[in-house]
């Protein structure tokens, strides 16, 4: 079988609604490449945050790529900083928020998908910006 093999220019963004504070950047997923889970490059805008949510089955990973955030796991905060990684496992209540200046980027992965990335396909497609960009392909601020 042919590994898969993608450019940051060939990843798509979305809003999951109009107006939302977060990008998702996907990388791959389930339904754009048959696979059982998702990773994407979550973009916080200044003062993004995501909903409280829970996940039944999937354990969510996040890994700061740039930017300061903090995280809620039930009832623990934790600071993120580039370099750091989280792991909220099923079932945990939890919310991720950016609290510095600027955008705050993680690559998140969702393991089992648990439907994560159809809702971010049928959100608002959305375009990367030069700094986006820049983030996506590793390169310095």
């Amino acid at each position: 079988m042919m590994p898969l093999f993608k450019h940051p220019e060939q990843f798509e963004a979305f809003r999951i609604k109009e107006g939302e504070s977060n990008r998702l950047v996907v990388i791959c997923d389930g339904p754009g490449d048959g696979l059982g889970f998702i990773a994407c490059v979550e973009i916080f805008d200044e003062g993004g945050t995501t909903p409280p949510n829970t996940h039944k089955e999937a354990d969510e990973f996040f890994f700061v790529l740039e930017g300061e955030g903090r995280a809620r796991c039930d009832d623990q905060w934790v600071t993120l900083r580039k370099g750091d990684a989280l792991v909220v496992r099923a079932g945990s209540e939890h919310v991720v928020e950016n609290v510095g200046k600027g955008r705050f980027y993680t690559l998140t992965v969702m393991v089992p998908d648990e439907n994560f990335s159809r809702l971010i396909r049928s959100g608002v497609p959305d375009v990367l910006d030069d700094d986006d960009m820049r983030v996506l392909k590793g390169a310095s601020s």
